[in-house]
């Protein structure tokens, strides 16, 4: 399963600026998409921080630059909520930097996340992306599901009731995954489901390769197999983004044909 945690699409704004960044995003081209955000605002500079870091989720790449970007935004923040959206980018920064085996950064993160905690109002759209974050350290680093599960859950309600649409395609994706752990896998299925519909209503193309292969895992054939393929199809379009999902689909693609005699 995808590791991954991402703040709203973009995708509702009238600003013609963050539907460019949005259409850069959804196309692994984060870059580009923070290069658009050239304000020096506390906003602009945390914008281009998370398109950076989640770079870095995507990609196991371009770390340094993720962390000038944060550095930045961590100097230019003064308000509670523009310092707990900072301390919530450092914390998920530090996660992807262990998930991904590059450094142990496993206290940075769960220190920079109850940074977070303190500083963002309860109810609010970014206490939704940070209670999503704190189940992806509890699940896949304090390997806690009960714990993340709850943070799921939160961060699912609290998603819905601010229409991010774009994060309740993650806590989908998740809360299907712990289903799919228990042995549930209707509920899985559902979950997984979701999570595709919406992504692919959305337009969020890097997010739909391993929501094609998540809902594969709960099929029988020749379903699962439709799925995965579809899945590498649209993984090699992008450039083989997100990296990690290499793995999972050569260790389901068939066997070569053997050769004629």
């Amino acid at each position: 399963m995808a590791h991954t945690a991402m703040s709203g699409s973009g995708t509702t704004s009238d600003d013609p600026l963050q539907t460019a960044v949005w259409r850069l995003r959804s196309r692994a081209c984060w870059a580009d998409a923070a290069a658009l955000l050239t304000s020096q605002t506390a906003e602009a500079s945390l914008q281009r921080a998370s398109l950076l870091v989640e770079r870095c989720l995507y990609t196991e790449g371009g770390w340094e630059e993720a962390e000038d970007a944060l550095r930045t935004a961590e100097a230019q923040a003064h308000s509670d909520e523009e310092r707990g959206a900072a301390a919530c980018e450092r914390g998920q920064l530090a996660y992807a930097a262990t998930l991904h085996g590059v450094r142990d950064r496993a206290d940075e993160a769960r220190v920079a996340l109850g940074r977070a905690a303190a500083l963002v109002a309860p109810g609010s759209s970014g206490r939704a992306l940070l209670d999503f974050r704190r189940g992806l350290l509890a699940e896949n680093l304090a390997r806690s599901p009960q714990a993340a599960r709850a943070a799921y859950q939160r961060a699912h309600t609290n998603a819905a009731a601010h229409g991010d649409a774009l994060l309740l395609s993650f806590t989908w994706r998740h809360l299907a995954g712990l289903a799919l752990r228990d042995g549930d896998r209707a509920e899985a299925r559902h979950g997984f489901g979701e999570s595709l519909r919406i992504r692919e209503e959305l337009g969020y193309l890097v997010g739909t390769a391993p929501a094609l292969v998540s809902l594969a895992d709960t099929e029988s054939e020749p379903e699962a197999s439709r799925l995965r393929a579809e899945a590498g199809r649209l993984f090699r379009l992008l450039g083989g983004v997100p990296t990690w999902l290499a793995r999972q689909l050569a260790a389901t693609e068939p066997p070569p044909e053997p050769a004629a005699s």
